[in-house]
């Protein structure tokens, strides 16, 4: 009998321990946090574990320390009935509006208490907890204790927060609100969208040049093969350093356009172009091939999967609203998986067109012979093009107007541009190449280098001069680096409308939107009613950060308007190039 009992006894604390190791700590049970969004409101929630519930009753937020801030007003989130009482079944979330009891100025520190209760479904019930955050928010943004929207401009909540987010915060809602094939579906077209664009032009000639290069013996079949595997490295890396940048908030293209990774870029250029006009073959070892595989054809996928990877990093990064409305949601959520998940789509939607060139590189290819190397040689200059393309964003425009000068002439002496015999049509080509590089050539030695108007310099110089200096008096952007510069100067011009325009010398979209869209006369004109302030980050040092970060900007280039106050116009915000009609109506409308 004693025996039986001390068995009992014993296969009792077993289950006792079994059942026990089931029940969560608090701490697992429960994850309080609270963070400030772009309006200075307190965000404050609490992630429940699975079948654990919080009493509604026991949930309480509250201000320790405020410094002159109060609560106006609190959005909480429905609950439910359980067990005769109201809880919270799901992760709740509050959202705290604030306002100024006194005059207040630039960023504040405020202590925001959380206290709470609640019970696991098993039947085990927690001791209420609290937890304190210190949160700093920007007094500015805040509105004045009893100051009263007037008669007729009240709005519903969502109707105000609609109005109130921009293009980049509607579609960050867009992947919170959707479900996963949705988010995916909408980011593969806004993919293809952004194929249309220049982002994706210097990618053309690097996959069609990687095709061609494969030589004698390339099928269809192949070619789509190398196409796939080069855009799915494109879409693998994109997504890793869009998934980064969204987690750490930074710069998604400058921390890969510093000048020693665009040099030792274009010189892989450099080095592929050389290999297509045949002085050497660019491929891996063979002892590194036969550790690979025993199919010698594999180091050509590797080959182009590398090439696919780092195109991606250094030619491609081009912010878009679809883009930073990605990496806003990583940032925000911390949901890495369906925030990669949709640039990823958007990267296989961006590769559509690629894909289709690298098909019809390998279709269309000639048999060996004259043509196989005058295809070989265009190719091999496209991509020396590429490697000019890249030094614009660390060299003078100066040098790479020379390098472009030097590229078509060299081009047009390898056509035969003095040979008497020869294709009418090639010598045609070949003339018309020496001729606009020749005045490429005059222009930069004239001091005016451009690649639109060679020769520009040669106009009448009191019509040049006077055009010249009113379209930079118009268009004068006083250039910051830091936040303390830019607030001493929306200080200063409080009262004006106000464009900030984040930009950086390398990047592309910048000179687009530059040479485009600003020098686009009616839109110059409809500027002179702004304040032009240009947010320089090409250095990208703690500074530049700061300034990017502080406004939410993931990289240039970004266009942020003020209104007389000195607010940001959250739904006017446009990030990337933007077409001088579309950017003339979005000026209007301010």
């Amino acid at each position: 009998m004693k025996i039986f009992t001390k068995v009992l006894t014993l296969l009792l604390a077993t289950l006792f321990t079994l059942h026990a190791a089931d029940f969560l700590m608090p701490n697992e049970a429960f994850k309080p946090y609270a963070k400030v969004d772009e309006k200075s409101q307190i965000l404050v929630g609490i992630e429940i574990a699975p079948e654990i519930y919080l009493y509604k009753d026991k949930l309480n937020v509250s201000l320790l320390e405020a410094n002159g801030i109060s609560i106006k007003k609190i959005v909480a989130p429905e609950s439910v009935e359980h067990m005769g009482d109201a809880v919270y079944l799901k992760s709740p979330e509050f959202v705290l509006t604030l306002q100024k009891e006194k005059a207040l100025a630039g960023m504040q520190d405020v202590k925001v208490k959380v206290e709470y209760q609640g019970c696991s479904e098993q039947g085990l019930c927690y001791e209420p907890s609290e937890k304190v955050f210190t949160l700093q928010v920007d007094s500015a943004k805040l509105s004045n204790k009893g100051v009263v929207a007037p008669a007729g401009t009240q709005k519903n909540e969502s109707e105000q927060g609609l109005q109130n987010k921009s293009e980049t915060d509607l579609i960050a809602d867009t992947i919170k609100s959707s479900g996963f094939l949705v988010v995916l579906a909408t980011f593969f077209i806004f993919g293809l969208l952004l194929s249309l664009t220049p982002c994706v032009f210097p990618m053309i000639p690097i996959i069609s040049g990687v095709i061609i290069s494969q030589g004698e013996g390339l099928t269809t079949k192949k070619a789509f093969g190398l196409s796939l595997v080069y855009v799915l490295a494109m879409a693998v890396a994109y997504t890793i350093a869009g998934v980064f940048a969204g987690l750490f908030g930074s710069n998604l293209q400058a921390a890969l356009q510093t000048p020693w990774v665009v040099y030792s870029f274009a010189a892989v250029f450099v080095a592929l172009a050389f290999s297509m006009f045949g002085f050497y073959e660019l491929k891996l070892p063979d002892v590194l091939v036969s550790r690979v595989s025993q199919n010698s054809n594999r180091s050509g996928f590797i080959g182009v999967a590398i090439m696919g990877f780092f195109s991606a990093l250094i030619v491609g990064p081009c912010v878009a609203a679809p883009l930073a409305g990605a990496l806003v949601y990583i940032g925000q959520t911390g949901d890495a998986l369906l925030g990669g998940a949709a640039l990823f789509a958007m990267s296989l939607g961006m590769g559509i067109p690629l894909i289709l060139v690298g098909v019809s590189a390998g279709k269309f290819m000639p048999k060996p012979g004259a043509w196989m190397t005058m295809i070989n040689a265009i190719f091999g200059v496209l991509m020396l093009g590429v490697a000019v393309w890249m030094l614009e964003k660390v060299v003078s425009s100066d040098i790479t107007t020379l390098l472009y000068a030097m590229l078509g002439l060299g081009f047009a002496l390898y056509l035969g541009v003095f040979d008497k015999e020869g294709h009418i049509f090639k010598r045609t080509v070949a003339l018309l190449m020496f001729l606009y590089s020749l005045a490429l050539f005059i222009g930069v030695l004239a001091g005016a280098p451009s690649m639109t108007q060679p020769l520009g310099f040669l106009k009448v110089k009191s019509v040049a001069m006077s055009s010249t200096v009113e379209r930079k008096e118009a268009l004068k952007f006083t250039r910051v680096t830091s936040l303390d510069e830019l607030n001493r100067l929306l200080e200063k011009n409080r009262g004006k409308k106000i464009l900030l325009d984040f930009a950086a010398d390398w990047c592309s979209a910048c000179k687009e939107l530059e040479e485009v869209t600003f020098a686009d006369s009616r839109v110059e004109e409809k500027l002179r009613e702004f304040v032009l302030i240009r947010a320089d980050v090409t250095q990208n040092g703690e500074k530049e950060k700061a300034l990017s970060k502080a406004y939410g900007v993931f990289g240039p280039p970004a266009l942020i308007f003020f209104d007389k106050d000195g607010k940001v116009i959250k739904a006017k915000t446009l990030i990337g190039f933007v077409e001088p009609d579309v950017f003339l109506k979005h000026l209007n409308s301010l």
